[in-house]
C-alpha cells in the first residue's frame, strides 16, 4: 500500500485503504444555510456560497498531492484521506451530467490555499473553480468535519447539494472516492429537479 519515496501518483487510488465510518459529523449540516462569507477561487473570482442562486454541488475533500511529491505521513493508513485527485476528477469527468440534471454551480473545497490548488486544477483540467478554506472560516461556521495530521487541519471528505444557499443534502461519508460524483448524479436522478 506505501509507495517508494518520491514516487507518488496522486491518480491512483491503491487496493485497502481503510474506509472512512458515518462518526455523525455531518448530520447536523442538513437544512443550514451557508454563511455569508466570500472564498478565494483558483479562477480569480470570490464566491459566496450563501449568495449563488439555484443549485450547488459543493465537493469536500482533504487535499491534493502532487505527482512525485510524498504523502504526509501515514496517510494512507487515515480512513478515507486517500483519494483527493480521484474525487476532483470524478466531479470533472461528470460535470455535463451535473450540468443536465440542473446544477448550476460546482466546486470543490478543501483548507489547502489557492495556489496550491492552482496546480491541482490546471493539471487536471478541472472545468470548475476549486475554493479554499485555508482559514477554516467556512469550516468553523458550518462545524464541518475535520481531522489533523502533520500540522494540518484538514476537512473529512464529503459532497453537499445547496440549493439557494440552504443545504438540502449532504453525502458522507464518501467511500470510495472515485464514485463520489456518481453518487450525487444518481442522487438527482432519483429526486428529479427541484421545482
Amino acid at each position: 500500500m506505501s509507495e517508494a519515496p518520491g514516487m507518488h501518483n496522486p491518480n491512483v487510488l491503491p487496493a485497502g485503504i481503510p474506509a472512512p465510518q458515518d462518526d455523525g459529523g455531518a448530520r447536523h449540516l442538513k437544512g443550514m444555510r451557508l454563511p455569508d462569507l466570500a472564498l478565494a477561487a483558483t479562477d480569480g473570482a470570490r464566491v459566496n456560497l450563501s449568495k449563488l442562486k439555484g443549485r450547488t454541488v459543493l465537493y469536500i475533500y482533504p487535499r491534493t498531492g502532487r505527482p512525485g511529491v510524498d504523502l504526509p505521513a501515514g496517510w494512507d493508513a487515515i480512513p478515507g484521506a486517500r483519494g483527493c485527485t480521484p474525487q476532483s476528477c470524478s466531479f470533472r469527468d461528470h460535470a455535463t451530467d451535473l450540468t443536465r440534471l440542473g446544477v448550476a454551480h460546482l466546486y470543490g473545497l478543501s483548507t489547502q490555499d489557492t495556489a496550491y490548488q492552482q496546480e491541482a486544477a490546471t493539471r487536471l483540467h478541472l472545468p470548475f473553480a476549486l475554493l479554499s478554506d485555508e482559514h477554516l472560516q467556512l469550516t468553523t461556521a458550518l462545524k464541518l468535519p475535520t481531522f489533523v495530521t502533520s500540522g494540518m487541519t484538514l476537512l473529512k471528505r464529503m459532497a453537499m447539494v445547496i440549493d439557494d444557499g440552504v443545504i438540502t443534502y449532504v453525502f458522507y461519508p464518501v467511500f470510495p472516492p472515485d464514485k463520489s460524483a456518481e453518487e450525487v448524479v444518481q442522487w438527482l436522478k432519483e429526486t428529479g429537479t427541484r421545482a
